[in-house]
């Protein structure tokens, strides 16, 4: 679509009205042909062959026209949106229906006009929404300017702890070296991977990836080495495994902490002949690949427990990359939900959101137990279940706001405020179950916890039957 921004004097908005009323034109070149570039259709395969050839900034459909009824008014109009976000979408009918409305709405329309229609009106409020448009088209691309300085390959950021990631990446991305990337669940790690390549000399070869806690022992083993026809039951012909696959390229090799004692030592033997032989095979294939490795565990400690053998941790643990939790990422958090409402508002096709000062002071608080993949699901939900142009403290998940230190104000004297006495009951009552779940219900060790007398916890669990 084209933007609003770009356009002066001599290249007015476009405007396109579609509808089989012939009064409408007169009242529609009358009032809007003098500021726009007006174009009248009759038909919506009309509109269909002229939006093939060209790109409007604004189309005002009467829904009436299309199709035998108008719910297939209100399909056209969801179509029309799926164009793009920056369509400023405007339904015109002579129904007074609010059914019709609420579903017009639903296919996100911009405006929504009945007959008799004031096309003065319509003049006015166009205009306000074409230049809201802009304004949000120009919002958008300075977000994706400023992203694209914070950027590296496909990671989001600009924190000290993630520039030493962007460093070690660009310092070992020309070498041959096996990676073992490491950090917490939903940290990027497969992102990296892919970063390492995208910068060495592989970038177009094969990357095979294969989650090693995804699938039962057996089948990895499958997965990884492949097989020959007729070495178990169902092997009725011969199949090649990720490792063969990555031949020229990379293997990476995710969560490999949870692959058994067996497999690890198979795959020891593969890294240091750089050859496989498949399950049920008699020779091996010299392979040429690049191992990049990742996990959450700690691999020192599975090596002291026996889980994990000790020249395999070495032949992996060349060239190690710590990725900072989110937590640690400071000022990462404003940069990621911007980058993720850019995807998930033009996944949806609804214009770029923006958010309130006070959401992103209590994102920035929250400890993120799940990283930015936790983070972009919480985006992801704000775009979809919000209408609201503007994300506000209301919208966020409930756990966040019990967590973040800058909203415990709002939590504690909500504006309909509280029953002091019934909250007052209720806190007395989860510190005591709190103390006893924590002490396995000896009360005496509670009454400590707390720091209360052991007569009083005695009163106090008779009192709530605990």
């Amino acid at each position: 679509m084209r933007t609003a921004t770009a356009r002066d004097l001599a290249s007015p908005y476009c405007i396109v009205i579609v509808t089989g009323d012939e009064l409408v034109g007169p009242e529609a070149e009358t009032h809007l042909a003098p500021d726009y570039d007006l174009h009248m259709l009759r038909t919506w395969d009309e509109l269909l062959a002229w939006v093939k050839k060209r790109s409007p900034d604004a189309i005002l459909l009467d829904i009436d026209t299309v199709g035998a009824n108008s719910e297939q008014g209100i399909t056209a109009l969801a179509e029309l949106r799926s164009f793009g976000p920056d369509l400023v979408l405007v339904a015109l009918t002579r129904s007074d229906s609010r059914k019709l409305r609420h579903k017009a709405i639903d296919a996100t329309v911009d405006q929504y006009f009945v007959a008799p229609i004031n096309f003065e009106e319509v003049r006015v409020v166009l205009g306000r929404a074409l230049e809201k448009r802009a304004v949000e088209v120009e919002y958008r691309q300075r977000q994706e300017k400023d992203a694209e300085r914070e950027s590296f390959c496909e990671l989001i950021g600009a924190s000290e702890s993630m520039r030493r990631v962007y460093d070690a990446v660009t310092r070992v991305a020309d070498s041959n070296s096996t990676v073992l990337l490491r950090g917490e669940s939903g940290t990027g790690k497969e992102l990296v991977a892919r970063a390492i390549v995208t910068m060495g000399p592989r970038a177009e070869k094969p990357f095979i990836s294969i989650n090693c806690a995804a699938l039962p022992e057996n089948l990895i083993e499958t997965e990884l080495f492949g097989h020959e026809r007729g070495a178990f039951t169902d092997a009725k012909e011969a199949r090649q495994g990720h490792i063969e696959l990555a031949h020229t390229g990379t293997l990476f090799l995710d969560e490999i902490a949870t692959l058994g004692l067996a497999l690890q030592s198979k795959l020891l033997r593969v890294l240091e002949d750089r050859a496989v032989t498949r399950i049920g095979g008699k020779t091996a294939k010299k392979i040429d690949f690049r191992l990049i490795a990742a996990t959450n565990e700690d691999l020192e400690a599975q090596v002291q427990a026996g889980r994990f053998r000790e020249d395999l941790y070495y032949r992996i643990n060349v060239v190690p990359i710590a990725l900072p939790a989110l937590r640690e990422r400071q000022g990462d958090v404003p940069l990621l939900v911007g980058h993720f409402l850019r995807i998930y508002c033009k996944a949806n096709g609804k214009p770029l959101k923006q958010v309130e000062a006070e959401v992103l002071g209590v994102m920035e608080d929250y400890q993120w137990p799940g990283n930015v993949r936790e983070l972009e699901n919480v985006v992801q939900r704000l775009v979809l279940m919000n209408d609201s142009a503007i994300i506000n403290v209301q919208n966020l998940p409930q756990q966040m706001l019990v967590a973040s230190n800058a909203s415990q104000e709002a939590i504690l004297i909500p504006e309909g405020g509280v029953d002091f006495d019934s909250e007052m009951d209720r806190i007395e009552l989860a510190y005591l179950q709190a103390a006893l779940n924590r002490t396995g219900g000896k009360r005496s060790a509670a009454a400590a916890l707390l720091g209360i007398d052991p007569q009083r916890m005695k009163y106090l669990c008779r009192k709530r039957n605990l």
